[in-house]
């Protein structure tokens, strides 16, 4: 029997991925959170998939990421079922399609690596390959996911450490994917160590050594700056610029939001929680979540109402809303274009800016390829057909320079960072995430949002329909948040920085570094396979 052979009859396939599976899943943000699995939680996957073959190695890598990705997601349930009115055989394939696909990574991550550092084929292969080859890869295909098909960059691995804040300010450097990066590679070092050691003849490779010393001084001297940089930015705060804002939590029910016959009351809780906040030392800005006015401002005279209160209480209010723009045909008529936008209203009354989302969700904001597939017209009038906006200009008032990031925006750091490099100095983040029902769904989007701020050094304020709320300042730290589902109103002062990052003018490219790197590790290893 061939010794591949041997190796691949140890026990079924598939339980090094159900390990690491399980491991990632109690380890991310969400339920559990021990995020110190993370730092193991890739070993029985990347041990297995260097000792079989590459079809087998994208066997198992499919099964971990489908696994991991419906613990992950299982709340896709509560938003197609609970409040899309989808039965649950439709949104139930729904959860699988979605988690398939995201799967699909992972077992293109442990075929790559298999048949890159994979010792099948050829057992001479240094474990330094492996070591180093399982991190550029795995941020490359995190890279790649965070943009094919319009991305979905869900709970990348970095953000399994964004408690942490000592931990993560290297984000600053590389963004969320570094960290990603250094615990693939804390997880394949010890991986190569373990090799290493049960293996004779350890000086037949050149330069191995002086490659996992070079894996460890990485590890040391990334996380080495995390906790000076934390240092270091900590005792500058206390003397930045400040802003008082103030965050609401209406917590309107996600099944009447809507109804034309609750708008009214709607916007009276915003105005009795708001109120409050408006003592002495009154705030710079008040921040209503996305869509908190379920209407048009342009078409409804409800508007009116808050322009009032703004007036009588000389505040600035900066409140999620639908906008609508129309546009005049070169043949007569009007077309009307509908936005899932923000209002700046100012204590005059008037608007002193508007800004519209400009990553739609597909198939809850639009349609995609609606009009090669007319079939799909129906789809449109039950999810709406939103236009994405194009400007990431902050919003200005006084020295408040906003960049406004609506719903699952906070996810891509680009947005962000482009927001950023126009000139913002305090990021708002406005969601609804009544969505996601009492699931783990609203803790990991605090967590992706905290990588933003790290990211920029700036603070993000964010304000949700139904919670988390609060404020997180450039270290990533929660000052202050709500709980979910209840009625809140919060007021903080913010630090407003105006110094630029390596990320926001460099370090953004570090995954595309990695996804570039792939071919040359494929081509590597044809030319050393030959």
């Amino acid at each position: 029997m061939r010794p591949e052979s041997r190796s691949e009859g140890k026990g079924p396939w598939f339980l090094p991925g159900v390990a690491t599976a399980c491991l990632l899943a109690l380890g991310m943000p969400g339920h559990v959170g021990w995020w110190p699995l993370l730092l193991v939680a890739l070993v029985p996957l990347l041990l297995a998939a260097r000792s079989v073959t590459p079809g087998r190695s994208a066997r198992m890598g499919f099964v971990c990421g489908l696994l991991y990705h419906l613990s992950l997601l299982y709340w896709i349930l509560i938003v197609l079922g609970r409040y899309g009115g989808l039965p649950w055989w439709l949104s139930l394939p729904a959860l699988l399609l979605l988690a398939a696909y995201m799967a699909c990574f992972s077992a293109l991550f442990c075929w790559l690596l298999s048949l890159v550092a994979g010792s099948v084929r050829r057992r001479g292969r240094s474990v330094a390959l492996l070591v180093w080859a399982a991190p550029v890869l795995w941020v490359g295909l995190e890279y790649l996911r965070g943009f094919f098909l319009s991305g979905f960059p869900w709970m990348d691995l970095g953000y399994g450490l964004s408690g942490q804040p000592r931990l993560v300010q290297a984000a600053d450097l590389g963004g969320h994917h570094l960290l990603s990066f250094c615990l693939v590679l804390g997880n394949s070092l010890a991986v190569g160590l373990l090799l290493r050691r049960g293996r004779t003849g350890r000086g037949v490779f050149r330069g191995e050594r002086s490659l996992l010393t070079l894996a460890v001084l990485l590890l040391v001297g990334t996380f080495g700056y995390s906790l000076a940089r934390y240092q270091v930015m900590a005792g500058e705060l206390p003397g930045a610029p400040q802003a008082r804002v103030a965050v609401v939590q209406g917590n309107i029910d996600q099944a009447v939001k809507w109804s034309p016959a609750t708008k009214e009351a709607t916007v009276a809780r915003y105005l009795a929680l708001t109120g409050p906040m408006l003592r002495e030392p009154k705030p710079d800005l008040v921040v209503w979540p996305e869509t908190a006015l379920p209407f048009y401002p342009q078409r409804d005279a409800l508007i009116n109402k808050i322009v009032d209160f703004t007036t009588a209480n000389n505040t600035w209010l900066l409140t999620g809303a639908p906008l609508v723009n129309s546009i005049a045909r070169a043949e007569g008529g009007e077309q009307f274009q509908f936005f899932n936008g923000a209002l700046l209203i100012g204590p005059d009354g008037k608007v002193g800016g508007t800004h519209a989302k400009q990553h739609l969700v597909p198939f809850g904001e639009y349609v995609p390829l609606r009009r090669l597939l007319p079939f799909l017209e129906p789809l449109v009038v039950s999810v709406g057909d939103f236009t994405a906006g194009t400007s990431m200009a902050p919003l200005e008032l006084a020295s408040l320079r906003l960049g406004l990031l609506i719903c699952y925006e906070s996810i891509f750091p680009d947005i962000a960072r482009e927001s950023v490099s126009r000139g913002a100095n305090l990021l708002v983040n406005l969601t609804n995430d009544a969505w996601y029902g009492r699931s783990s769904a609203p803790v990991q989007s605090l967590a992706m949002a905290v990588l933003r701020a790290v990211e920029t050094k700036r603070t993000l304020v964010r304000a949700a329909n139904t919670g988390i709320s609060g404020f997180i300042d450039p270290l990533g730290r929660v000052s202050a948040r709500t709980a979910i589902f209840t009625e809140a109103a919060l007021v903080a002062p913010v630090a407003m920085l105006d110094q630029s990052t390596v990320f926001c003018r460099y370090g953004y490219r570090f995954g595309l570094v990695c996804l570039l790197l792939i071919p040359l590790l494929l081509v590597f290893r044809f030319r050393n396979g030959r």
